[in-house]
């Protein structure tokens, strides 16, 4: 049916930056008329004095009055008892969702969700409602093998399926039972879904959300583990010399975001916060002092260097190393310094899939096994393929240096022993069900199916890795004893790389190669009337109209006659999803060069009192130096930038 886009939206949320954001995915669907509460308290009073709102939008987990109880109010109030209420909540665990259905619910969109998933709750909530289960029914390639739809998302944790689909594609290994289709989606929330309702056949899932599943009654089995250890805790980055001892106080009243509350990364950081003697949990929840806020993992980075009122997050690589190699976090701790060789995603299969079709099921498993050594063996090869795999839209600025860090770590990821320890699982069940009341208790023995892993993981049984579990009060004081900004491995990496090198004034300069298209003479510009001095106008390059701007003008040098070596390097960034061309002129080009993070220095900070941000820093290469530019912050100002360095 035809939703109104002009109905008057009630969005109730406490944490203003998710608030926002939940308003702009709104208005990217088409809502524009919405109302804003930061809680049930000031909802009451906007449901009381407004007229005509339509539906709410409400966050479960609140302080003074949470979604639960405005939804009880809503229910009971003779005016708004048939108001539809959508529950956005980080409590999508199933023992949670019921007991909002009893209250009488509307509909429930769990976070972190995109704007897909709410324009498909929204519709529903608004549709009539019907009990048509559509039945799970295996599927078959043309060429008669079973078509394996597996979902995953942009992690490290699920480079095995990754690896696996590089190796098929690239003829170095053959299936010859079934066809691989991977379903990359945006968030925990799409793969629970999608493997509950049979729209996938294989899901790479957190384990806890998917023992959750299973304890809901769907038919699925976990098979193996797709890795161990792999997640990082990253804190906001200081300008300021922070002692150890601050650190409980640089928690204290912030946010820490998580990919969910049914993670391995709830668990570790609530162990690691209140070994601290701070007291973690949702929002609304009694004598809480560090905020958890589910936020969809790619999100995290942006959200730490954007809200002041954020402290960190525990996330999967590679999204730890970006911010801490992009300047925005710092290092806290690796997940396996405090549990070692611990489980966190696993891959579950449906049971129908095992029941009709165990041959393809076994070799799927040996082939993620034989994925997982050959990770382990060749790092740097798989954070190439780990490229495009986790980013084949260029959006999360991922390179090879920062996978390859992730891969090498030696507290980081483990993908040489897959095999499904049931031990370790009822660790995590137990520990988040007594400890943090979360999560439901179920028989692990009918959950986990080991037969497949015990053949696949047969001839790799010397690298069997047995878990640790730190004592935390060690491990912790430990993390406090090493240096506050981080781990200096991983500063810089996401400035790696190759970088085209060009002449300007005598001085010699890179660009990111990954930023260049192409590499001309001189050509007649055709002038923009009313435009910067810096700008010489647009050259016609095969019927793509381009502007070029002289760069000794942009970086306010002096101008200079032109000749046979001058040149115009034609570069491309992104902007909000748009590719932009646009020229540069330079003295002279001259080679590339592959710079690596420990060449990479930052800008002495004395003495510049101008704006530097379009510069990544200095890279001392054969006893020269390379000033390395950025090329997005340098072609998307709209003033020019001047700095005495390059005067």
């Amino acid at each position: 049916m035809a939703i109104d886009r002009m109905m008057k939206i009630l969005v109730v949320e406490d944490s203003k930056i998710t608030r926002k954001m939940e308003i702009k995915i709104l208005s990217q669907l088409g809502f524009t008329n919405i109302l804003e509460s930061d809680d049930g308290n000031d909802a009451i009073e906007k449901l009381l004095s407004e007229e005509n709102i339509s539906l709410v939008i409400s966050d479960w987990n609140m302080p003074n009055k949470d979604g639960y109880e405005l939804l009880l109010w809503v229910r009971s109030s003779e005016k708004h008892r048939q108001l539809p209420f959508i529950m956005v909540t980080a409590q999508s665990e199933k023992k949670q969702t019921a007991k909002a259905i009893h209250a009488g619910v509307s509909n429930f969109v769990s976070k972190p969700f995109s704007p897909d998933e709410l324009s498909q709750v929204i519709t529903d909530t608004f549709s009539p409602k019907t009990d048509d289960i559509s039945e799970y029914t295996p599927r078959t390639a043309p060429s008669g093998k079973l078509l394996l739809r597996t979902a995953h998302i942009q992690i490290t944790d699920h480079l095995t399926l990754g690896v696996l689909k590089n190796r098929i594609e690239s003829e170095k290994v053959a299936a010859h039972h079934f066809e691989l289709e991977t379903r990359c989606m945006p968030g925990w929330n799409p793969v629970q879904k999608a493997i509950e309702t049979g729209e996938v056949d294989v899901a790479f899932i957190l384990a806890p959300i998917a023992m959750d599943s299973f304890s809901d009654n769907v038919p699925i089995k976990l098979i193996l583990f797709a890795h161990k250890n792999g997640s990082i805790s990253v804190k906001k980055a200081s300008k300021s010399t922070d002692s150890n001892s601050s650190l409980k106080e640089s928690f204290k009243e912030k946010t820490f975001y998580l990919p969910h509350i049914l993670s391995i990364h709830h668990m570790l950081s609530s162990m690691f916060l209140k070994e601290l003697g701070l007291t973690p949990g949702m929002t609304g929840n009694k004598d809480v002092d560090v905020f958890f806020e589910i936020v969809p993992p790619v999100k995290m980075p942006e959200f730490l260097a954007n809200n002041p009122s954020a402290g960190g997050f525990t996330v999967a690589e590679p999204l730890g190393t970006k911010s801490i190699a992009g300047g925005s976090g710092e290092l806290l701790f690796l997940s396996g310094e405090i549990w070692e060789y611990h489980p966190c995603c696993v891959v579950v299969v449906r049971q129908e899939l095992i029941n009709q079709y165990p041959d393809a099921i076994q070799e799927f498993t040996e082939l993620l096994v034989d994925s997982g050594q050959f990770i382990s063996m060749h790092p740097e090869k798989s954070a190439e393929i780990a490229i495009d795999f986790l980013d084949p839209d260029k959006k999360l600025g991922l390179n090879v240096a920062v996978l390859k860090n992730v891969l090498k770590e030696p507290q980081g990821i483990k993908t040489d022993d897959l095999f499904p320890s049931i031990e370790d699982l009822d660790r995590i069940q137990r520990y988040m069900s007594t400890e943090m009341g979360v999560g439901s208790l179920i028989d692990l023995n009918e959950f986990v199916d080991t037969r497949f892993a015990q053949k696949a993981c047969a001839k790799f049984a010397h690298t069997r890795h047995q878990s640790i579990f730190h004592d935390i009060s060690h491990t912790v004081k430990k993390i406090l004893s090493r240096e506050t900004h981080g781990d200096k491995t991983k500063v810089r990496l996401d400035r790696e790389g190759k970088y085209l090198i060009f002449s300007l004034c005598g001085q010699t300069y890179g660009i990111s190669i990954h930023s260049v298209v192409e590499i001309i003479h001189m050509v007649p510009f055709h002038p923009i009337p009313k435009s910067p001095p810096f700008v010489k106008g647009v050259i016609n390059l095969r019927d793509q109209v381009i502007p070029v701007i002289d760069l000794r003008l942009r970086l306010n040098k002096e101008a200079c006659e032109y000749n046979d070596r001058t040149c115009i390097i034609i570069l491309e960034v992104v902007d909000k999803g748009q590719k932009i061309k646009t020229g540069i002129i330079v003295d002279t080009v001259s080679e590339v060069l592959s710079i690596m993070a420990n060449d990479i220095e930052d800008l002495p900070s004395f003495g510049m009192d101008t704006d530097i941000n379009y510069i990544l820093g200095m890279a001392k290469v054969n006893n020269a130096i390379n000033i390395l530019i950025n090329t997005d912050k340098l072609l998307k100002d709209e003033e020019p930038v001047t700095t005495h360095l390059l005067a």
